[in-house]
């Protein structure tokens, strides 16, 4: 896999967000050097001389979109506990054709393993993955999805969706039809405080045909930013 350059979105002096391409893995499959967080520590040790670099979430694969990568030990620990005490608010965008049973509201439910890597959405409540979200009709039986996870279950936003009848458009796992140009799902926004400051990270999705046609792109800029949305207390 030939190297590209990684777009640092923002580069503050304990942490980068940057945005991770689609179809990168975070870390490396077979080729060592081919992964996103081993690109991203050459990169940035050339361009800034980072030798530290700490991850403190990832995205699937399949997943485009802000990820945050700590520069030092201290850091890291602070942004896990944050992401541990849910106080990091993150939002999804994600596309998907048909029509689910609910077009808003709340998913809430434990996953439990299933077969080929891939998790289901049970309806026990003990540790529940919860996710809320808002869908937008963009296109003949395609709708726009926007998800505020509330939790940081695997593959959550992914279940998630396949659990209200609308698998992702080009998820490899959870969704038969593959005749798509990616698998659509963004890491769309990032808001947390940290050091009692207020950090805020909006970046809409810039590869695919689907996010790139006029209805989805007119959608993302009515959702910008995410948080300003009237999401209802849980």
């Amino acid at each position: 896999m030939t190297e590209a350059t990684l777009k640092v979105i923002d580069h503050q002096d304990g942490f980068l967000v940057i945005d991770k391409p689609n179809e990168l893995s975070f870390h490396d499959e077979g080729n060592v050097g081919c992964g996103f967080f081993s690109q991203i520590k050459a990169q940035l040790k050339s361009q800034y001389g980072l030798t530290e670099l700490y991850p403190v979430h990832r995205l699937d694969k399949m997943t485009s979109g802000l990820i945050i990568v700590a520069k030092n030990n201290a850091t890291a620990q602070v942004f896990q506990q944050l992401f541990q005490q849910h106080q990091i608010e993150k939002y999804y965008l994600a596309i998907a054709n048909g029509k689910p049973k609910k077009k808003q509201g709340l998913i809430k439910g434990d996953m439990m393993k299933s077969r080929r890597g891939m998790w289901k959405l049970m309806r026990t409540s003990n540790n529940p993955a919860i996710s809320q979200f808002y869908s937008y009709n963009i296109a003949p039986s395609q709708r726009l999805y926007l998800i505020k996870p509330h939790s940081g279950k695997t593959h959550q936003i992914r279940v998630a969706l396949n659990s209200i009848g609308v698998p992702i458009l080009g998820d490899p796992l959870y969704n038969n039809d593959l005749d798509t140009d990616r698998g659509y799902l963004h890491a769309f926004a990032l808001t947390f405080t940290l050091h009692q400051q207020q950090y805020q990270y909006c970046l809409p999705p810039i590869t695919g045909s689907a996010f790139n046609q006029p209805s989805t792109i007119d959608a993302i800029k009515q959702l910008t930013p995410p948080w300003q949305q009237p999401w209802p207390s849980l």
